[in-house]
Order: structure tokens, then C-alpha cells, then sequence
């Protein structure tokens, strides 16, 4: 049987700490380390998804400083699950913590939160595009299109 092929629309943040750092979670569902993301539910809109988001997996409430791009290439948007195929267009935002998260906090989708420096980010990252950090660092370009 072919697997089920869907598109869907979803959402990632990258947070700087005032070092520069990155905030990156360790989600419990892969145990890979990513950026903050997730999908868009019925009713909301892409603005509203990400707030969610990053409420829901630092415990934090968040404010948005500026879309950095739509990402939905097919060579880097698709993902195999059992069943089902999914291409995700995503909206990638940088978006600014309004207070500190928790010490040690962590929930049913995040295992740890930590701060990373540029160079020093794992290698092996859950669903993030190629992209992710090399457009998120360029503040004179952008929105990009990927």
C-alpha cells in the first residue's frame, strides 16, 4: 500500500539568549535536539501557532521580532512516518522570551531546554531545515523563500 501523502502547514522559532546563544529543545518524542516548532491547528493562524508553541514547550510566554522565512522544498521539507508521507510549509520566526524559563523545566513534548553557541550546535538536529541558522543570522536579508 502507498503511503498517505499530505501537506501541512507548521511553525518553528529560533530564540537568542543576550550572549547570542540558541535555544534548542531536546524533544522527548525523537530525543533529538531542534528549534521550538510544531503544527498548525485548525482556527489559528501562523502568528498565533508559534506564541502557542513556544508557550507550550519553554513555559514562557514569547513576542515575535520578525518572520525570517517560508520554508516548503520538498528536498528538505519531507518527512517519512509510518503510513504517511508529509511535506510541511513551514513559517520560521525569531521570536523574543518575555521572562526567564523555568529552571529545569520540561513537559510531555520537551526533555530539556539548553543554550548553545553558534558553534557548537548538535549535529544531528530533529526536523530542522538546512537553512535554519545560516538565514536566521542574516538580519539584512530575508523573508526567504526555501
Amino acid at each position: 500500500m502507498q503511503p498517505r501523502k499530505e501537506i501541512l502547514p507548521a511553525v518553528a522559532a529560533i530564540i537568542f539568549n543576550n550572549k547570542g546563544e540558541v535555544l534548542l529543545q531536546r524533544r522527548r518524542d525523537v530525543g533529538t535536539w531542534g528549534v521550538i516548532s510544531g503544527h498548525v491547528e485548525f482556527g489559528e493562524s501562523v502568528t498565533e501557532a508559534i506564541l502557542r508553541e513556544v508557550q507550550e514547550e519553554t513555559d514562557t510566554t514569547a513576542s515575535i521580532k520578525r518572520l525570517i522565512g517560508i520554508y516548503s522544498s520538498p528536498l528538505s521539507q519531507t518527512y517519512q512516518y509510518t503510513g504517511r508521507t508529509v511535506q510541511y510549509v513551514t513559517s520560521y520566526f525569531e521570536v523574543d522570551l518575555l521572562a526567564d524559563i523555568p529552571p529545569h523545566f520540561s513537559n510531555e513534548e520537551t526533555a530539556e531546554l539548553r543554550y548553545f553557541p553558534t558553534d557548537a550546535i548538535p549535529a544531528e538536529l530533529a526536523l530542522v531545515n538546512p537553512y535554519w541558522l545560516q538565514d536566521a543570522m542574516n538580519t539584512q536579508a530575508g523573508p526567504f523563500m526555501r
